[in-house]
């Protein structure tokens, strides 16, 4: 467990699109995988967050951008 009580890998983090907090655990072992690897996107959408943001969404904003992959990132 980390500092503030996260398990191994994970972190606290701001959505760069809706700036809420929420758990990233994008570095933590893959037993036990972050909420982003269930969301599906295609690798065009996965270009385009990671040329606009430099950081994790949340699990809300992933959410909505898989859901309509027209919506502007």
């Amino acid at each position: 467990m980390t500092s503030q009580g996260l398990p191994e890998g994970w972190r606290t983090a701001a959505c760069p699109r809706c700036g809420r907090a929420f758990e990233c655990g994008v570095g933590a072992d893959r037993a036990a995988p972050c909420f982003c690897v269930s969301h599906a996107l295609s690798e065009a959408r996965l270009a385009e967050l990671r040329a606009k943001w430099s950081d994790c969404l949340c699990a809300a904003c992933l959410a909505t951008l898989a859901a309509d992959p027209g919506l502007p990132a």
